[in-house]
């Protein structure tokens, strides 16, 4: 299983990585959460019930995820890229870079709560459902604390 660890990733970037723009790397590093988000959204309009639940979609929007987990995204979070450093640019803490152990954590639970999914996903609406929650209950921990709620 890959594991997706942003501290050993942030740590172990080389600083030309950061050759691009901070506000460059922000905005991907938004857009890579979009991506995310969009897939979420369309497991969880399912889960509700808001769109009929449809297997393969479902396995669909999960294996995207999946597939995600395998982007390295350390460059993303070049240091300087704070919402301390760029405000109204970004709302990640700069909890994120002083806290490398706990973000790590926190991201090999969602790797493995994303796992969990597939592993569900075109079964049932029901089992898919207790397995985004997970997924979704990850995504929660990180917000809490390394996402400020507004910029």
């Amino acid at each position: 299983m890959r594991k997706v660890l942003l501290t050993a990733l942030i740590a172990a970037a080389p600083a030309g990585a950061f050759a691009a723009g901070l506000e460059d790397l922000v905005e991907a590093r938004r857009g890579y959460y979009k991506m995310l988000g969009a897939n979420m959204a369309g497991l969880s309009a399912m889960a509700k019930g808001d769109v009929e639940y449809d297997g393969a979609r479902a396995e669909t929007l999960a294996g995207n995820l999946k597939i995600m987990t395998q982007y390295n995204i350390g460059h993303l979070y070049a240091p300087g890229t704070s919402n301390a450093d760029m405000p109204g640019k970004t709302r990640a803490l700069p909890a994120i870079w002083e806290d490398q152990a706990g973000v790590g954590e926190k991201g090999m639970a969602y790797v493995q709560a994303v796992n969990e999914l597939n592993e569900v996903a075109g079964l049932d609406k029901a089992e898919m459902g207790k397995a985004l929650q997970k997924v979704g209950g990850t995504c929660k921990g990180c917000h809490d604390d390394y996402r400020a709620k507004d910029f």
